[in-house]
């Protein structure tokens, strides 16, 4: 097949980093494979990534405000493709996505990774571009019963097909463990409580140095991984609870595999998620994962056996959480071990090409 993934941007994050492994998975399944980014240019940083990985990719920028031209345009570009399979991600690429994709005879699935609702019209916008599709995808149960009460697409639609990762990328990393803690200035024999996202409002971060303010120290570091709008209030909490010199900011980074290796905790703040990539990676790489219970992540994670759960914007029972896995190094571990064997059996990216592949060819065949 031909298949084409709509994204908004080329940047890292959440939807971009599912389509890079879900592209990937289908370029070794035989399939070729573009990416069209609806940002102006330049690419974004994940941009090298999909062609490392045999992609190729496309720019079709969305103008300032309403753009009446980009569905007409987006047609154009997947007729030139002679594309099998027009596949959008998230709610920008559904609206001028969808109707192109029918136009130009494509078999067209959208996949929701988030819980955003948007403005009034957005949804009434995204509700009509539902009508569309020919499978409407939510990542997880959660965000599924979601999309059926927005009105999103006909319930008939709606399917489930939970994130996969590329396994083998995690879990490999402890030999790096000391240079990567050494890269970044974190002592070899330092507790290091870690994230990896964007620095957003959703996520909650400032909520999580509050938590960990009493614990961090020469030997307890907090390391959040990403960029975004929200680092100035983090370094700005950080500094009102005199921890700055123990929050690490290393930016945006394309070597997360390396970084997890550095943590001995991994922790989600969010105040809401779809089914969050960075915390399967965190599981597979055997760290023990504590998070908010929101979004995905009851389904993903049985609370005190494979990770723990907190409610969200509970400052006070995230920081329990956290000194009780620093106070007991052992069950950390256990807990560790079991929500990697989980992600292995359940979340790998051969069974999520596999699924999206199936849908694919049911959606086709019935056309």
């Amino acid at each position: 097949m031909v298949i084409a993934h709509v994204l908004s941007s080329l940047r890292i994050g959440g939807q971009e980093r599912v389509a890079l492994e879900l592209g990937a998975g289908q370029v070794a399944a035989g399939h070729q494979v573009q990416v069209v980014s609806l940002a102006p240019p330049p690419d974004g940083p994940l941009a090298d990534a999909f062609r490392e990985r045999g992609m190729t990719v496309q720019r079709v920028p969305k103008r300032t405000g309403i753009d009446l031209t980009l569905s007409l345009r987006l047609t154009l570009a997947f007729r030139r493709a002679r594309l099998d399979v027009v596949h959008t991600h998230n709610r920008m690429p559904l609206i001028y996505g969808a109707a192109a994709g029918r136009l130009a005879g494509a078999t067209v699935v959208h996949t929701r990774h988030g819980p955003g609702r948007g403005t009034r019209r957005e949804q009434w916008l995204r509700a009509g571009a539902g009508r569309l599709v020919d499978a409407y995808v939510a990542v997880s149960p959660e965000l599924r019963d979601l999309a059926r009460g927005l009105g999103d697409c006909p319930p008939e639609k709606l399917r489930v097909i939970e994130n996969g990762i590329d396994l083998g990328r995690f879990g490999g990393a402890g030999g790096e463990r000391g240079a990567a803690r050494a890269a970044l200035g974190i002592p070899d024999d330092a507790w290091v409580v870690g994230s990896v996202g964007r620095l957003a409002v959703e996520k909650d971060y400032p909520l999580l140095v509050r938590a960990l303010a009493p614990m961090l120290g020469p030997r307890a570091r907090l390391l959040l991984v990403g960029d975004g709008g929200e680092a100035g209030a983090i370094t700005a909490e950080a500094t009102a609870r005199g921890v700055r010199d123990f929050v690490v900011l290393p930016g945006a980074r394309d070597d997360v595999p390396r970084l997890l290796a550095a943590m001995d905790v991994f922790a989600l703040s969010s105040r809401m998620e779809g089914l969050p990539l960075c915390a399967l990676e965190a599981m597979a790489a055997g760290l023990p994962v504590v998070a908010t219970a929101v979004g995905g992540l009851p389904g993903l994670i049985s609370d005190g056996v494979t990770g723990y759960l907190v409610p969200p914007q509970d400052e006070e029972a995230m920081r329990r959480r956290l000194g009780a896995l620093h106070a007991e190094p052992e069950t950390a571990r256990a807990v560790g071990v079991r929500g990697r064997a989980h992600v292995r059996d359940k979340h790998s990216r051969e069974a999520m090409v596999r699924s999206y592949l199936a849908l694919y060819a049911e959606m086709g065949a019935r056309a």
